[in-house]
């Protein structure tokens, strides 16, 4: 049960692109983990472009390579992994019609039992998927970003970028003492995002505590708090500071190093991930298309995550 790996051995330069240039899927039964572009930016509170995301990190992907070099994994082997396409959108001026058809999209690949790994897109399309994904019991959250996303709303809205996991809490579909926030940081002019979330019961580490305390420590606090349970894995590129993700909506300086992160990641290999996204990388403002790398690379890396998952649940 591996994935076709024909496209790889393409030169990088030629072929139609797709993430990490697995194959492009329709059929459910051809699949494992589903890699999905949801190239949408409608709920951005500031600079949009995020909706040219999943195609410069479909573009960027054609670099990946299929073993891990640190752990000697290889996801394709383990997995058969398709990349399913873009979210067709029926009325993309509408933020909450729009999320209706995010929501749309990825129902049947959770009904049927499928891992999915999103690019977005602003990370507002993570409560749609997690409507989607309709989890028995609510998911714990490792959560890597610059800001917690738990505002209440921005200007008459409450589906922003700025508000998905408040709403997911109140959904019931996120654990709030299940969930951590790592790489916390930037001036706000109210405090009701980082209130909400503390209130509510998530770890927030913002990331004075991140650099104080190191990787190795954030890596066992993430796992204490997440538990064995199912956990869906969000990360926001301006979590990086902006000297390495330059190329997103909201930047904030001080963020985590590339190294940091993917330190970070590698740290959580083991938990029972049941899906995950990337967001916000905007390439409108990173012409030297480095962020869109690091949202590929930070995809391999997320995505070996949910094959060990996948593989061990077999």
């Amino acid at each position: 049960m591996h994935t076709d790996t024909a496209m790889q051995t393409l030169p990088r330069y030629s072929g139609i692109p797709t993430f990490m240039r697995v194959p492009f899927a329709q059929r459910l039964e051809d699949f494992d983990i589903a890699l999905a572009g949801v190239p949408f930016d409608g709920g951005v509170t500031a600079r949009p472009g995020a909706r040219y995301g999943p195609r410069e990190i479909r573009n960027m992907s054609s670099m990946t390579r299929a073993i891990h070099h640190v752990t000697g994994f290889n996801p394709f082997e383990a997995c058969r992994v398709a990349d399913v396409g873009d979210v067709p959108f029926t009325d993309v001026f509408h933020l909450e019609r729009s999320h209706e058809d995010i929501r749309r999209f990825f129902e049947p690949l959770f009904a049927a039992g499928k891992t999915v790994l999103a690019a977005g897109g602003d990370h507002s399309i993570t409560f749609p998927v997690f409507q989607a994904m309709q989890p028995r019991r609510p998911l714990g959250m490792v959560h890597i970003d610059a800001h917690t996303d738990t505002w209440d709303d921005f200007l008459g809205s409450k589906f922003s970028h700025g508000s998905p996991f408040r709403r997911a809490v109140e959904a019931g579909l996120l654990d709030p003492k299940r969930t951590i926030q790592i790489g916390i940081r930037g001036a706000q002019n109210s405090d009701q995002g980082w209130r909400y979330s503390l209130d509510s019961g998530m770890r927030v580490v913002f990331i004075e505590e991140f650099e104080a305390r190191g990787v190795e420590a954030i890596v066992q606090e993430a796992r204490r708090i997440v538990g064995d349970g199912p956990t869906y894995l969000s990360l926001d590129v301006d979590g990086l500071d902006p000297v390495f993700a330059p190329g997103t909506g909201t930047p904030e300086i001080g963020g985590m190093t590339t190294r940091e992160t993917l330190g970070l990641l590698r740290g959580l290999d083991g938990l029972d991930f049941v899906g995950g996204d990337v967001v916000e990388v905007s390439p409108p403002y990173d012409p030297s298309g480095s962020t869109a790398l690091l949202g590929a690379t930070l995809m391999y890396e997320i995505l070996c995550l949910l094959a060990r998952s996948v593989a061990s649940r077999r």
